[in-house]
């Protein structure tokens, strides 16, 4: 009975009345069974004074351990395991970055974030322990002097430069590119691993000729001459992208990315569009998203929002979802937008053009639970952080000569990223809540510069659209693939990004869809560098091909679409499959072997061909890329795109050396392995294998789900459950070849919105809207996301109201 009274002591108050001294008028918080929360009020400020007291009700411990760990604070938390994690994230100055963008936003936007902090702290003032969350109970064996501090709007602004990170750009394969050069692979073998996009084989989202520009993209160029010690430089880059996952998910996985597209009334039954997202997170417990709708009880100027959809806890507004006029839908664009430069150091300067420049100095102090204070010194020259030395224990090393032929000198890493300048990204995600019509859309998406985005739009007068938003670096010299040489001013970044007018933006294609799936945004004609890493376009193009189908049999309409997001048929398989057929095998292998024949090339939970396919894929990369080292391809588009090339080409280099040497010789090694490993999971019955035993997913929490203590784990992780898909699927639930089959990353949620009949509109996300552990909706979603069900989204106040099953009225 005491650790049910324990558990239940955070559950928040959902019925009756509660004061709320902060607000100036009552507010209605109506939930559903699922605990989806609806907020009603008659002006703006009471109405994020609400979303912030509600929002901390499911979901303070999530939204405080956030505020730690972008501020580089898990130490105070967890104690000296996580300094190495806080010096890095210290370095890159995520917290102080937030700090500078709240004077630069309008005040609409900051008096929303100050009225979203002031509910938040309502909250504080009346929970703490136990009654704040089962966490703080257990957070006293770690930090046992722990007091919550009061919210503010850093504390918001701050982890838009989490998902920022999550989604930022080519630095890991900026990174690798070099390590693989400093392990002495050629240029010519490095850009085999990292090919030029297909746009022949899986359509870009747009072509020239349907926005601005004409003149030919530039050719990929060459990596810069560099000092092969400077090279060496970025092989203590390696630890900095294990740093962080473990805090906002898999930051690293190749599957974060997502699906939307939109597809217009000429294609549908009611003459309206169909809009359609899943945006592909790092998997944790409680899920990313939290759905709720924050809605004027009268839209006036003063009071301009009636919008439902998915919300940050921790940031006022709705990120993706619809209001009374209009729908919009979130992936990520994936430019290239951080840089890496080799820097000379010389004490506390660093050598542009000949020239020493004094390094920008911070000093921080970081605070650790049980433990001594660490004191740390962040260096930074005018492009951004110097990173080499963020890995706890790393030190100065004088490795190669001066460029300019003098003495030894060491040098180091620095990072140039648009997200480690001030911006204005809140001001556009308002303004996107309040937006009525495609031209108060692209305004609003013109403020969203970080992290870029492909943005699809509907309205219910039947537009359909495309945005790219966000800030994309004009470069001198090189094209941002390589490092590039600190100590040449020709490298560094113009003052001008690409200009807002000249991003691919579409209205209305002749087409009648728009589908974003990570692939290339735009053809070969696109007048501007965006980037060179794309995802490879799988996805993409099977969206494209289930949609011409559905359209084809029409008219559209939301069960396609739900259809289409539960698609796990596996593109690069169809090619990869017929070569592995034509290989002799023996024993058990071959009866293996045999399952492929008959496959029908979809990842569903059930089939015995998928999970031997999987499992030969797994046991593939290692063989054929042995001179990789820790460098993997995983199960990336990238990866898959790249071996379906080398397959075609059996004298290729990269087939010979592994210990099983020629091409056919390699995929006998790797179905043989396979066979063996699934013997031993699945028993020696080929037939009775399943792709479902092997592919699962538990949802684990954030903080405590990796504690290595069973009890706690079990308190707080959910699952397994089994899904159908994979990496480079529709249905993108990615794994990490490397490591297992276990699920890594997943759509975190999947909405489809009906412009003729915004409660026809279907929603779900990975977990459940509660924080609390035992919570009934702590995971009550979860088995329904696995099996890939949707549930009815009410949006207006009748149907609200309808599937309404607690009133909660707060009062000043």
């Amino acid at each position: 009975m005491l650790g049910v009274w324990a558990v239940r002591q955070s559950f928040p108050t959902t019925s009756g009345e509660l004061s709320l001294p902060e607000l100036g008028a009552p507010v209605t918080v109506l939930r559903d069974e699922w605990g989806v929360a609806h907020v009603y009020s008659d002006n703006a400020e009471d109405l994020f004074v609400a979303q912030g007291f509600t929002h901390a009700q499911d979901r303070f411990w999530e939204m405080d351990f956030r505020r730690h760990v972008t501020a580089g604070r898990t130490a105070e938390l967890f104690g000296p395991d996580q300094v190495e994690t806080d010096v890095y994230l210290r370095t890159m100055g995520w917290r102080r970055v937030a700090e500078q963008e709240y004077d630069l936003l309008e005040e609409d936007t900051r008096r929303y974030l100050d009225a979203y902090a002031a509910g938040v702290n309502a909250w504080i003032d009346d929970n703490e322990g136990l009654e704040a969350g089962l966490e703080y109970g257990l957070l006293g064996v770690t930090a046992d002097d722990y007091t919550v501090e009061p919210w503010t709007p850093t504390d918001s602004l701050a982890w838009l430069k989490a998902m920022a990170w999550d989604l930022g750009g080519n630095l890991q394969a900026e990174t690798e590119r070099a390590q693989l050069l400093a392990a002495g692979l050629d240029e010519d073998m490095v850009e085999d691993l990292y090919p030029v996009y297909p746009t022949g084989r899986h359509a870009p989202i747009t072509d020239t000729d349907e926005h601005r520009g004409s003149a030919p993209e530039a050719d990929l160029g060459r990596a810069p001459e560099l000092p092969e010690e400077a090279l060496a430089a970025v092989e203590g880059l390696s630890g900095i992208h294990a740093a962080v996952p473990d805090l906002l998910g898999p930051s690293t996985s190749p599957d974060l990315g997502s699906n939307s597209w939109v597809v217009s009334g000429e294609h549908t039954g009611t003459g309206a569009p169909l809009l359609t997202n899943d945006p592909h997170l790092g998997a944790s417990m409680p899920s990313t998203w939290y759905q709720m709708g924050l809605h004027c009880t009268e839209l006036t100027e003063e009071c301009p929002f009636d919008v439902s959809g998915f919300s940050f806890s921790g940031l006022p507004g709705v990120v993706i979802g619809q209001n009374e006029s209009i729908a919009w839908g979130f992936t990520n664009l994936n430019p290239d937008v951080m840089d890496l430069y080799l820097e000379q150091v010389e004490g506390d300067h660093y050598v542009v053009d000949g020239e020493e420049r004094p390094l920008e100095i911070v000093e921080e102090t970081i605070a650790v639970s049980g433990g001594e204070d660490v004191e740390l010194t962040v260096r930074s020259t005018h492009r951004g952080p110097i990173l080499s030395t963020a890995e706890a224990g790393a030190d100065l090393r004088e490795i190669g000569e001066n460029p300019d032929g003098g003495d030894d000198a060491p040098y180091e890493v620095s990072l140039r990223w648009t997200a480690l300048q001030p911006g204005t990204v809140a001001d556009g995600l308002f303004a996107m809540n309040r937006s009525r019509d495609w031209d108060g859309f692209r305004e609003a998406a013109s403020k969203f510069d970080v992290p870029a985005q492909n943005l699809v739009y509907a309205d219910n007068e039947g537009n359909i659209g495309y945005q790219a938003p966000g800030l994309v670096p004009v470069r001198g010299e090189g094209d941002g693939r390589w490092p590039a040489p600190g100590w040449v001013s020709d490298y560094d970044w113009e003052e001008e990004y690409i200009p807002f007018d000249e991003l691919p933006s579409v209205l209305n294609p002749e087409s009648g869809v728009i589908v974003t799936a990570n692939q290339s945004a735009v053809d070969e004609d696109y007048e501007h560098f965006l980037t060179a890493d794309w995802d490879y376009g799988y996805r993409s193009q099977r969206i494209n091909d289930l949609l011409d189908e559905a359209i084809a049999d029409g008219p559209v309409d939301v069960e396609d679409m739900e259809r289409v997001l539960m698609d796990s048929h596996h593109g690069a398989a169809e090619e990869i499959t017929p070569h592995l057929l034509d290989v002799e095998v023996d024993g058990t292998a071959a009866e293996a072997q045999a399952l492929l024949a008959d496959w029908d090339r979809f990842n569903e939970p059930d089939s015995a061909g998928a999970a031997f396919y999987n499992a030969t894929w797994r046991h593939l990369l290692p063989l054929l890329f042995d001179e990789l080292g820790e460098i993997d391809m995983s199960s990336s588009s990238r990866g898959m795109y790249v071996v379906t090339r080398l397959l075609e080409d059996p004298d290729s280099a990269w087939w010979e050396g592994s210990g099983a040497d020629g091409r056919d010789e390699v995929l006998a090694a790797a179905m043989e392995a396979a066979t063996a490993e699934l013997t031993e999971l699945l028993g020696d019955d080929p037939a009775g294998w399943r792709w479902g035993d092997l592919h699962t997913l538990t949802a684990t929490h954030e903080s405590f789900g990796t504690s290595g203590i069973g009890p706690v784990e079990w308190l707080f992780n959910r699952g397994p459950v089994e899904s159908s898909g994979g990496s480079s699927i529709v249905n993108a639930t990615g794994w990490n070849a490397a490591e297992g089959y276990g699920i890594t990353a997943v759509p975190s949620m999947r909405m489809i919105v009906d412009l003729a009949d915004r409660d026809s509109s279907r929603w779900i996300h990975l977990t459940g809207n509660s924080g609390h552990a035992f919570h009934p909706n702590y995971d009550d979603q979860l088995e329904l996301w696995a099996r890939g069900e949707t549930l009815p989204w009410a949006v207006t106040e009748e149907a609200v109201r309808k599937a309404g099953t607690d009133e909660l009225t707060l009062v000043p």
